[in-house]
């Protein structure tokens, strides 16, 4: 039976329209540069697929509305301006209780939010270093995977960090646990060191809610 999402692939390993994220998933994993979205229904997905790419990838249709954005491949139904939401995608966050204090973070995937990676708990500790911490684990994992997929956080300041590949960081050296300090150089290492095609997306936690990597501690 097909599912209740339908999915076109137009740059793929098999271009076409698939009625499971599975069969789609084969489409478009490795492949440099896919092109794919999903549809409520098989109307919507024929008429986008003899379209072609360019009035979906980008651009998202609300209250019959585009609006400029990252193509969607499966909106969250909970959130008011979700269309703007890409799937499959890694969504990527940090605890910390205390500043400095206990801090862990982890990976999910942004739909199903099926946990990927989770490091931690760590003494001594900042929520700004996890969300560095988190986004960069989630650069080097999808690299070693060669996955095409996005990544998601809802820290601007990670992202800056990232961009710099610097964790500018205002903990003093001896409070910090030295084990953190460690993964933080080891991560400023992996960006001085590697290049990577994943895109970044700040999660816009006003419209979405929070983002599914959230701990659920606030």
């Amino acid at each position: 039976m097909a599912g209740s999402k339908w999915y076109v692939v137009w740059k793929g390993v098999e271009p076409g329209i698939y009625s499971d994220w599975i069969s789609c998933k084969r489409q478009v994993d490795g492949f440099n540069g896919p092109m794919y979205k999903s549809f409520p229904s098989r109307e919507e997905a024929v008429e986008a697929y003899k379209a072609g790419p360019w009035d979906y990838i980008g651009k998202n249709k609300i209250d019959g509305k585009k609006t400029a954005g990252a193509g969607s491949a499966c909106p969250n139904k909970n959130t008011k301006h979700s269309a703007a939401i890409i799937y499959p995608s890694l969504s990527v966050d940090a605890a910390c209780s205390g500043n400095p204090g206990i801090m862990e973070y982890r990976g999910v995937e942004t739909e199903t939010g099926a946990e990927l990676f989770h490091k931690g708990p760590f003494k001594n500790s900042t929520n700004n270093i996890g969300e560095f911490l988190a986004l960069v684990h989630g650069l080097a994992m999808l690299k070693q995977m060669n996955s095409p997929l996005p990544i998601y956080t809802d820290s601007r300041t990670a992202m800056a960090w990232v961009r710099t590949k610097k964790a500018k960081t205002t903990l003093k050296p001896e409070i910090a646990n030295p084990f953190v300090t460690e993964l933080v150089a080891r991560a400023e290492n992996w960006l001085k060191n590697n290049s990577y095609t994943t895109e970044i997306y700040k999660w816009e936690t006003e419209n979405w809610g929070e983002i599914p990597a959230d701990f659920g501690r606030k």
